[in-house]
């Protein structure tokens, strides 16, 4: 083979590798619809809806399927609507915090710091994540540079 046969499969082989990719963030946003109907209309039905995921796959399908950035109260709102159990944690709300930062931190989701609402985070793949700018690390949150280590704590304990 010569080098411009060699290129033209390259080519072939980015233009199919492409349209996969396509394909399945397309297909993977439609199964994270087909999650929040199901568990919705299943409610709508009188039955308890079961959702088998671990929470970080449930946040995940949410913000794949949602197509623009979510609150952290948004995607509970979400997994609440789908059937996701929630009453498991202590603090629902803290642990898909922890979770959207992770995800972030991994590259897989993009924190958006919006100056009108709360802050957001969209799936990675996603036009507005691209929109949104850069990816932002979770650890910088909205509160700025970090300040430093706290000085040592006073007990608050009487005597």
């Amino acid at each position: 083979m010569t080098t411009e046969e060699y290129r033209r499969a390259l080519d072939r082989a980015v233009q199919e590798y492409e349209a996969l990719t396509a394909e399945r963030a397309r297909l993977d946003a439609r199964i994270g619809q087909l999650a929040q109907t199901i568990g919705t209309l299943t409610r709508l039905c009188g039955m308890v809806p079961t959702v088998s995921w671990g929470l970080t796959d449930a946040c995940r399908m949410v913000l794949k399927a949602a197509g623009h950035p979510l609150s952290a109260l948004e995607v509970r709102a979400q997994l609440q609507a789908m059937g996701f159990e929630l009453s498991r944690y202590t603090s629902d709300l803290a642990a898909i915090h922890t979770v959207l930062k992770r995800l972030n931190d991994a590259g897989e989701v993009h924190f958006i710091a919006r100056a009108w609402d709360k802050p957001a985070y969209a799936w990675g793949g996603s036009a507005a994540a691209a929109e949104a700018g850069e990816r932002v690390p979770s650890s910088q949150g909205t509160r700025g540079p970090s300040k430093g280590p706290r000085g040592p704590r006073k007990s608050r304990r009487r005597p």
